[in-house]
């Protein structure tokens, strides 16, 4: 056993809507320009954030969310993760000490605690000079056991306004400054952007993280921040050898392109372990399923923002309904759930999908199920269980569409404890070997989905 340092950092804020994201974004791709291996990670259940993350760093974010894993997952995952990495950066979620545990157990703060990371404020600084002090003043010593060891001014309205910030917080606080970035339109822009659209769809993404790294470069004391992340505990580590995966005896396909992007890397990995070969399918170009496919993961995304296309590629369409109808396992989240209805009602108007749900995926304004859920199993769930668990899943959702016109006398999988599901405390609609919910899961240890999935393709290949 040795200890090695481990450079680290997590930013967050006072508020959301700060301009973390951003910030966040564009201090991963400056410091990665800067020739360092950046590991990012983000707090909470999130796949928009996590994509310009990695984005920024070439590297694939993780994510770190006490919802669905305990503490110390959480630290065995950000220890591993951050290995060969020279500085791993932690952005959080919504204010540094909010969360829905009236003893913040739940926080960005608590994550920070358990990291051993200093944090960096992000602070919108809109129409404030003076009033800065006591909200640094007053976080600082809310909980005088964490370090908030800097603090970046965000939305500064110019030098004259910078001045002012400045002197204010080293009068009253003495919490060094370690940038300030500038009101601008590209950074408007970007927020709307991060707000809406994942990285994998944004056609000019590259152009677009070059900007917030320039931004933050020019505005952003690097070599302090990066001094900041490095004056942290030394952690305690073996040699590390990950396991090499094991032989793929079953192929799943995985759709991933504009319309499904919303996977989480550990999840992907957690399949291969468990003996599949990843395929990647391209909905909105591909004429038809791979050949051999053993199972087929559909993950959650913005189907509605390419339901035209998603309509127009007929041949997979009818090659997908073919081969689900025939027995091929498929797990579907969210968007993937919506791309297997009948079809996609949005703006007015209908879009045909796969048609293996008999029902209609009815865009709303708002949202129709958002936040952590609870399930737990029914009889009629169709993958064995590998170990006795914990009896409830925990997972999230955030969806703006309903299924509605559904016909049959449908099975569902999940009696919804907690959330919305499909509807009338039900999630998971199970159609032959089909499992298509509204819920994201997680494969972790309260609900190893990915190595149940993969023996349940396994089971269906060998008859």
């Amino acid at each position: 056993m040795s200890y090695r340092p481990a450079p680290r950092l997590l930013i967050s804020a006072a508020h959301k809507s700060s301009g973390k994201t951003t910030v966040s974004v564009g201090l991963t791709a400056a410091l990665t320009a800067r020739g360092l291996r950046v590991q990012p990670f983000k707090k909470g259940p999130d796949y928009i954030d996590p994509l310009w993350l990695g984005a920024a760093s070439g590297r694939q974010c993780r994510n770190l969310d006490f919802h669905t894993q305990p503490p110390k997952e959480i630290r065995a995952l950000f220890d591993s993760a951050s290995l060969d990495a020279d500085l791993s950066l932690i952005e959080g979620n919504k204010g540094l000490f909010d969360g829905v545990d009236l003893e913040g157990a739940n926080s960005t703060a608590s994550l920070a605690h358990w990291l051993d990371a200093p944090v960096v404020l992000v602070v919108d600084t809109s129409g404030m000079t003076r009033g800065i002090a006591p909200l640094l003043l007053g976080y600082r010593n809310f909980d005088t056991g964490l370090r908030i060891a800097g603090v970046i001014l965000n939305k500064v309205g110019g030098p004259r306004h910078e001045k002012k910030l400045r002197e204010v917080v080293a009068h009253y606080t003495g919490i060094p400054v370690l940038g300030a970035v500038q009101r601008s339109g590209a950074m408007r822009i970007m927020e709307r952007h991060l707000g809406l659209v994942p990285a994998n769809e944004a056609e000019q993404a590259a152009q677009a993280v070059a900007a917030l790294r320039d931004c933050v470069a020019d505005q952003v004391d690097l070599d302090a921040v990066i001094a900041l992340a490095r004056d942290t505990i030394p952690i305690e580590t073996s040699p590390h050898h990950p396991p090499a995966l094991p032989t793929a005896d079953v192929t799943i396909g995985v759709v991933r392109d504009a319309a499904f992007g919303f996977y989480y890397a550990d999840d992907l990995l957690a399949l291969q372990r468990a003996g599949a070969r990843l395929v990647f399918i391209d909905a909105l170009k591909d004429a038809k399923l791979p050949e051999n496919l053993d199972g087929l993961f559909i993950g959650g995304g913005f189907p509605e923002t390419q339901a035209q296309a998603l309509e127009a590629n007929v041949g997979l369409r009818a090659d997908l309904a073919a081969k689900a109808g025939g027995g091929l396992p498929v797990y579907a989240e969210c968007g993937g759930l919506m791309y297997l209805s009948r079809a996609i009602v949005w703006n007015g108007e209908r879009r045909q999908m796969v048609g293996i749900i008999p029902g209609d995926a009815v865009m709303h304004a708002r949202p129709q199920g958002r936040g952590y859920v609870r399930l737990r199993e029914t009889a009629h769930f169709p993958w064995p269980r590998l170990e006795p668990g914990p009896g409830i899943t925990p997972a999230h959702e955030f969806h703006h569409s309903r299924l509605e016109n559904l016909e049959g006398d449908p099975r569902f999988a999940y009696e919804v404890v907690r959330g919305a599901g499909i509807g009338q405390h039900r999630d998971g609609l199970v159609i032959g070997n089909v499992l298509a919910n509204y819920a994201h899961m997680r494969s972790v240890g309260a609900s190893p989905w990915a190595p149940r999935f993969v023996q349940f393709c396994r089971t269906v290949k060998s008859g």
